[in-house]
């Protein structure tokens, strides 16, 4: 049942990586969580742990299978995904050694201000500029804020789209282009926190044979099972949503997910 499960989950992170850039990694957490109840307040570490795996693979191949056009918007973000990468590594390390309590409640904090923000902030659901004027010509992140959304994406493992999403549409970038852009970026941040996170398990309590660091295998594959299908056929067949309630999809899907950690 856990594996079947893991599939019918994987196939909601499919989605969720082609329409909304998560990758999997909000997603993922809460579910690895339930999956790996036994190890007790450790699994919000192992779930953080491999929501980067399953990042890397799901945020690498829908980059893969994006248009050429669109990833060019990020020509000449060299740096952005540089410090992007090394604020991962800083956070991945953090995640490592802080207390497992620590990295579920910040969790839900954030992703709960997240959704309050995105309600009660001008930008996001009201974009300033109307839906679309920015698909010629997206914008990309300043590189300036590298550091700070690797580092805080990696130690919670939602990716990088919890935040970048947000601030790109408030460029002016209807969700399509966001979201699209959202995969590189967060690619940028999941593998040097996957590899951080493979390297070892301190902290983590007892002997776990189904362990690798402090990722659990077993749990990143069937949900990489269940995703990589769905990736492939809404990248080729991408369905057409109205950017208003592709925004207000994305913010539902956060406030679930806030529910399910506290719960």
């Amino acid at each position: 049942m856990d594996l079947l499960a893991l599939l019918g989950i994987g196939l909601l992170t499919g989605v969720t990586t082609v329409l909304f850039g998560f990758g999997g990694g909000f997603v993922a957490v809460p579910v690895v969580v339930w999956a790996d109840s036994a190890l007790g307040a450790d699994a919000i570490r192992v779930a953080t742990a491999t929501s980067a795996v399953v990042m890397v693979v799901n945020a690498g191949f829908a980059t893969a299978v994006t248009p050429r056009r669109v990833l060019a918007a990020l020509r000449g973000s060299g740096p952005l995904l540089a410090l992007l990468a090394a604020g991962s590594s800083a956070g991945a390390l953090a995640a490592r050694m802080a207390p497992a309590a620590l990295i579920r409640w910040a969790f839900v904090a954030y992703v709960a201000l997240t959704v309050v923000d995105l309600l009660l902030r001008r930008g996001f659901l009201r974009p300033r500029a109307p839906a679309g004027v920015a698909d010629g010509a997206p914008r990309p992140l300043p590189a300036v804020v590298g550091v700070p959304v690797g580092a805080v994406a990696a130690f919670l493992g939602v990716g990088g789209s919890v935040l970048t999403v947000p601030a790109m549409r408030r460029a002016g970038h209807s969700m399509r282009v966001a979201t699209a852009l959202a995969n590189p970026l967060t690619l940028a941040i999941a593998l040097p926190a996957a590899a951080v996170f493979l390297a070892g398990a301190q902290g983590l309590a007892g002997a776990h044979a189904h362990l690798v660091g402090l990722v659990d295998l077993r749990a990143a594959a069937g949900l990489l099972l269940g995703a990589l299908p769905v990736i492939a056929v809404l990248r080729r067949r991408p369905p057409r949503i109205p950017d208003r309630a592709h925004a207000w999809t994305y913010v539902a899907l956060l406030g679930a997910v806030t529910v399910a950690m506290v719960v």
